[in-house]
């Protein structure tokens, strides 16, 4: 796995929801639900894709909102599992 340029961040910032905004190498969203039962189904949806993709988030929930930061960690960059997750995510609305 690589590191992503700044030319292919950009490229895969357009096909995501644009509700995912660029922070400093990462991608976060902020996602807000009607109580903390739904934030929490929401998270356990999110743990099940995690676990598949051998990839976990950075996240705070704080009762009805979920704030999800993704990069790959151990490489201090974004790649292009970070973008999978990410739209992955995004099928879960």
């Amino acid at each position: 796995m690589k590191c992503l340029n700044a030319d292919e961040v950009l490229k895969q910032m357009t096909i995501l929801n644009p509700l995912w905004k660029l922070s400093t190498n990462a991608i976060e969203r902020k996602f807000v639900f009607t109580d903390f039962n739904n934030a929490f189904s929401f998270m356990t949806k999110v743990a099940v894709i995690a676990d598949k993709l051998n990839h976990h988030p950075e996240w705070i929930n704080n009762y009805n909102t979920v704030i999800i930061k993704l990069n790959t960690h151990d490489l201090g960059c974004l790649t292009e599992l970070d973008f999978i997750f990410a739209r992955e995510i995004d099928l879960l609305e």
